[in-house]
């Protein structure tokens, strides 16, 4: 891991912007982080978001920005929640990254660390490494911001039943495409923005192969067409998110989780390895000068072309 370290140091140095802050332990004592989720209508994710980040960083760290929520999924959460009004003139995205943005640089005014995830997206250290995400947190040092390795969970529509809510989600599923485009800097200690959609940031930073993000999008058949079909109303009620993949529908999100697991058997794919060298490196691209991100690419076209992997079993549980 010194190489990861090297890297992650060294693209720092390289660049110009603001020097990384020195992170803690300190006499004030462990290093204080908050994280953050944006959502709208997410009564099935939203209550495993709060309970994962919750159990690692404390409900009272957490901040979840509901833009306008009818399902009452935000009512009476044990955490911080800021209701924003619609979001109007078709700038869904911008103003959407401008809150997130300005956001996190606030809190980096009380906290050393902010996270930014979906609702639907779990940072998980790996367990062979780091006890969970706050020891992992606390254990680096001298960094501006950190990306984790991404994978898109799919439901392997027959072989296994609809997920349990009230079972960990990793080991109902055991399947997953790790997509370059999904290896986001969530994590970071400085107050430069996200952007393109926190898939990048405007500081250096690697991505570190002990942490790695489980996106459930695809996890289940079912709600991915629920959840799918109830973003296109939206984008044909106010606009919002015309220029992405919202405004595909259920039919065509679970045509495709069915064409990707046809026929496949989970212990016929292999475990998934992590990258190194200029395949690791490579996860970070500097598009354009002074803005970092993961590489770009379309999610369903990647979807589609990617190799299924197995997630390791040492992950199961911890989601």
């Amino acid at each position: 891991m010194s190489g990861v370290r090297d890297l992650l140091r060294r693209r720092a140095a390289e660049q110009p912007g603001p020097e990384p802050r020195p992170q803690r332990p300190s006499p004030d004592g462990p290093p204080r982080i908050a994280a953050i989720t944006f959502c709208r209508d997410e009564g099935r994710m939203l209550p495993l978001w709060v309970g994962y980040y919750g159990r690692h960083l404390g409900v009272e760290n957490l901040y979840v920005v509901d833009d306008n929520s009818e399902d009452g999924s935000t009512d009476d959460l044990p955490c911080d929640v800021l209701h924003v009004p619609p979001i109007r003139n078709g700038k869904f995205n911008t103003t959407r990254m401008a809150v997130v943005g300005n956001l996190g640089r606030s809190l980096l005014e009380l906290y050393d660390v902010v996270l930014f995830c979906d609702t639907d997206e779990f940072i998980v250290p790996d367990p062979a490494r780091h006890d969970g995400l706050r020891a992992y947190i606390e254990a680096q040092s001298g960094l501006n911001a950190v990306g984790s390795l991404g994978f898109n969970v799919v439901h392997n529509v027959g072989s296994e039943p609809p997920l349990d809510l009230d079972q960990p989600l990793l080991g109902q599923r055991r399947l997953a495409k790790f997509l370059p485009l999904m290896c986001k800097p969530a994590i970071k200690w400085v107050p430069e923005h996200w952007s393109a959609g926190t898939h990048g940031v405007r500081t250096p930073y690697a991505v570190d192969p002990d942490l790695w993000m489980f996106h459930m999008k695809f996890g289940d058949r079912d709600h991915l067409q629920e959840a799918a079909d109830h973003r296109l109303r939206m984008v044909e009620t106010d606009g919002r998110s015309q220029d992405t993949q919202w405004r595909q529908g259920g039919d065509s999100l679970v045509g495709l989780l069915e064409r990707i697991t046809a026929g496949v058997r989970t212990e016929d794919v292999p475990e998934f390895v992590p990258p190194t060298g200029e395949r690791l490196a490579a996860l970070v691209t500097e598009d354009p000068p002074g803005n970092f991100r993961a590489p770009r690419g379309s999610q369903m076209g990647l979807m589609e072309k990617r190799p299924l992997v197995r997630i390791p079993e040492r992950f199961y549980g911890l989601v």
